[in-house]
């Protein structure tokens, strides 16, 4: 999609760190923009801003409530136009224990929330045909599980195959996909997935997991500015590109893994 301007965003978690860099990106570029998160004052300090330079409205949105996600689509487009360029943004990364609950609260957010807008999107884009673009944040972690919990890589590596299988189903309709796989950002991921987090047992518990997140958070404070990113995703909208790397923290793993797969192929016959 060369030309973006004038186009309509919908940007989920789009009111902070990797979102909000990718609205000021679309924004400087005459996108107008639809940004959904669940946070209200990030989005009216987000609409505040980004209102400045284009079109802009804001829903307080749970991405894993399909109802809302209609709801808020037919809204969007009522206001602003079609939806041209979808990002899958919105997403969790937390300390976790292995109960269903966490799963459910995991899964719903990183995975069907994508698979939501998905849905939501994807066939009015169809039936308007014409060009479009749908952005799915995923993670280096969902191309090799190296240090992150098993089901944050479990969710984003579903991410990533299903922005894979999409793509060549998506292509000849004038649809591109991109996965984003950023590594460190220097957002608060971490904190604000909190939010939303189920309940820590006991206060023990909740002390280890503040001490995660205040590591974390570190960690990523020292990574690619939210904005650099924004740039990355405005080019590869432009450019359709399929992956979007931020860094090349996940090279030496990506080689690993690779060269573990290749050689557990059998004998060529």
């Amino acid at each position: 999609m060369e030309h973006v301007e004038g186009k309509t965003a919908f940007i989920t978690g789009g009111a902070r760190g990797i979102g909000l860099g990718i609205g000021r990106a679309f924004a400087g570029a005459g996108v107008k923009l639809a940004i959904a998160d669940i946070d209200n004052d990030s989005l009216a300090s987000a609409k505040s801003e980004l209102a400045k330079l284009t079109a802009v409205e804001t829903f307080n949105l749970d991405v894993r409530d399909r109802e809302a996600y209609a709801r808020v689509a037919d809204e969007t487009e009522a206001r602003l136009g079609p939806v041209s360029i979808l990002c899958n943004n919105a997403g969790v990364a937390a300390a976790t224990r292995f109960t269903y609950e966490f799963w459910d609260w995991m899964l719903g957010i990183n995975l069907n929330g994508v698979i939501n807008g998905i849905q939501t999107f994807m066939p009015r884009m169809l039936e308007r045909g014409g060009e479009g673009h749908i952005v799915n944040t995923a993670s280096g972690a969902g191309l090799v599980a190296e240090g992150s919990s098993v089901m944050y890589s479990t969710s984003k590596f579903a991410v990533v195959g299903m922005s894979e299988g999409l793509r060549r189903e998506l292509e000849p309709k004038q649809i591109g996909v991109t996965v984003l796989c950023p590594g460190p950002v220097g957002t608060n991921i971490v904190g604000n997935s909190r939010i939303t987090q189920p309940a820590a047992r006991d206060a023990e518990e909740a002390k280890t997991w503040a001490a995660v997140t205040d590591q974390v958070t570190a960690v990523l404070a020292r990574g690619v500015p939210p904005d650099e990113v924004g740039e990355m995703v405005l080019v590869a909208v432009k450019e359709n590109r399929l992956y979007i790397h931020t860094d090349r923290v996940m090279e030496k793993y990506i080689i690993a893994r690779t060269k573990a797969l290749l050689d557990a192929l059998p004998p060529a016959r």
